[in-house]
């Protein structure tokens, strides 16, 4: 197992009302300026937005706004969120949203804070050194940004599609109310289960398998999540288990499923290739590509890809034929993903056969050009993400 350290420092308000707490939680690590970022859909119809405002407004605390993220944010609507943070004097960002608009809102930090192009942070070209306080009012629970380290931006300039991970940007704060998921469409509310279980997944599929108390904890989140959305897509008013996908989406992503472990992140990684070409939505994506990575890679570690197929997914260990059991344990994933709405291949992901040319091309773009690896469990050249591409097209 690998030494490690733990850092989850967000404060977490969870339950119903918590919105009310806003005020004080924003005067408490230090904001007297604010910049509220949101969508412009859930935030505003279900009149979360409007509360939000009140609340600051009734606390005598500045704010300005700034809406219009969309699913993959982009970078324009950053750089513009920095110059109104600069020629406003903002010191506290408050993201009300979900993964798209608290990613968006700590690209606006990063650059508030950073004097050249912020994109050279993603690019890797440089390294923040202080950014502005980022906090959150979680409207969807999928990406885990409200107590990870990580966001994700895309450039629209060659739909390039980038993570920046820095401890820097782990939010002060978290306020999450399970009732605010309640009118989520059955497709969000799936593909953001999607995404939370592919944070334990991507972590929980490494050749560091001799920290049992983390494989322990990740087998039961991924258990977890899999009974609670079946129930919330039969009920979406179902609070008990609203709570535990909210919840969820947290915990599996703020470094606890990976304490003692290598992560991998590959799947993340060929997938964001998948939503910069063609803007489909994040956790359909990674439904689509998980299967034939795990195909590709299985024989890396075998043994793990059975103890997912018994643990998780509940297939019966054929003692006899380890093989035959992670490839039955990969096909139970795929039924578990088509009965919650999910494509498995990119033909249903987008409607149409991929072309050859555009899978060379994001095989491309996931290398930088042939330059650059990604994976952990099997390192994955460009040569590799071409095959896993080519699998996957369905």
């Amino acid at each position: 197992m690998k030494d490690f350290n733990y850092y989850a420092p967000t404060e977490v308000v969870f339950g119903e009302h918590s919105e009310e707490q806003v005020a004080r939680l924003v005067k408490k690590y230090g904001g007297t300026k604010v910049l509220v970022h949101y969508g412009g859909q859930s935030a505003v119809r279900s009149g979360l937005l409007d509360k939000v405002c009140e609340l600051l407004a009734s606390s005598n605390i500045a704010f300005i706004t700034l809406g219009g993220v969309v699913p993959n944010p982009r970078l324009s609507l950053a750089q513009k969120g920095i110059e109104m943070c600069h020629r406003e004097g903002v010191d506290f960002i408050l993201a009300v949203g979900g993964g798209s608009v608290i990613d968006s809102a700590k690209c606006i930090a990063y650059g508030v804070c950073y004097e050249g192009n912020v994109w050279d942070i993603y690019l890797g070209k440089a390294k923040p050194v202080k950014m502005l306080p980022v906090a959150s009012v979680l409207t969807i629970p999928a990406a885990g940004s409200e107590m990870s380290e990580s966001s994700v931006i895309t450039n629209e300039d060659g739909d390039i599609k980038l993570g920046y991970s820095n401890n820097l940007s782990r939010p002060k704060f978290a306020i999450m109310n399970p009732q605010r998921t309640f009118t989520l469409p059955p497709y969000q509310t799936a593909a953001g289960v999607t995404d939370m279980m592919m944070h334990t997944m991507e972590r929980y599929f490494t050749k560091d398998d001799d920290m049992d108390l983390t494989t322990d904890i990740a087998e039961a989140l991924l258990r977890r999540m899999k009974t609670a959305i079946f129930a919330v897509l039969k009920n979406p008013e179902d609070y008990r288990n609203r709570a535990q996908i909210m919840w969820g989406g947290s915990v599996m992503h703020n470094g606890l499923t990976g304490c003692g472990v290598s992560d991998d992140w590959a799947t993340h990684q060929l997938e964001h290739e998948l939503s910069g070409m063609f803007d489909v939505t994040h956790g359909a994506g990674l439904a689509v590509v998980w299967p034939s990575w795990a195909r590709y890679v299985m024989h890396e570690n075998l043994s793990r890809f059975v103890r997912f197929a018994v643990n998780v997914m509940d297939v019966p260990n054929d003692f006899t034929d380890p093989e035959g059991t992670a490839l039955l344990g990969i096909e139970a994933m795929e039924r578990f993903y088509h009965a919650i709405g999910m494509p498995i291949n990119i033909k249903e992901l987008i409607g149409r056969d991929i072309t050859d040319a555009e899978i060379k091309e994001m095989a491309r773009k996931c290398s930088r050009n042939y330059t650059a690896t990604c994976g952990c469990l099997k390192v994955l050249h460009a040569e590799d993400m071409e095959i896993i591409y080519q699998m996957a097209r369905g």
